[in-house]
């Protein structure tokens, strides 16, 4: 069973989520460009709860993103399902707790993800490889520093208290 913590940090993760989202926005395109906090939130879980709560969390956060774009509904979704079913497979065989291993390992993921989302977009749209003037090579990274100390912020503090 589910324990009740995890789907209200959830929760509050995804209202989290919208809000950074929607502020990012309003302030500029190009900070929407290199924060993501929905893949955040998608990594962070996966790491947390492996697999099948990466890839639901996934699901929701990547439709919670398309409803914040003018393209096809469901790239973000699907993009997202699948960083976070592997983020979470991979994290349940490998070891990836460590802040150095949990930096690289975030790092590729996001890395791949990206990639996947361009690649789709550009098969859909027939656009580019337009990727806001190097700013959204700028994701991964910020993605990778941001979840490593969340991950390891939020570790610390279960420890406290166990």
């Amino acid at each position: 069973m589910l324990k009740r913590s995890y789907v209200s940090q959830l929760i509050i993760g995804l209202l989290l989520a919208l809000l950074i989202f929607s502020l990012l926005g309003k302030i500029s395109p190009f900070l929407v460009m290199i924060l993501n906090p929905f893949t955040w939130i998608v990594l962070y879980f996966s790491l947390v709860r492996h697999e099948v709560f990466g890839a639901v969390t996934g699901t929701i956060c990547g439709l919670l993103q398309d409803t914040f774009s003018l393209g096809v509904f469901g790239v973000a979704g699907l993009t997202k399902t699948l960083l976070g079913f592997g983020a979470g497979l991979v994290s349940r065989k490998i070891n990836v707790l460590p802040p150095g291993r949990n930096f690289v390992f975030v790092l590729v993921m996001a890395a791949i993800e990206l990639v996947l989302w361009k690649a789709m977009v550009m098969f859909l749209f027939g656009e580019g490889l337009g990727i806001g003037g190097g700013w959204l090579l700028l994701q991964p990274l910020t993605t990778a520093l941001v979840v490593t100390i969340s991950f390891q912020a939020m570790g610390r503090k279960e420890e406290e208290v166990a």
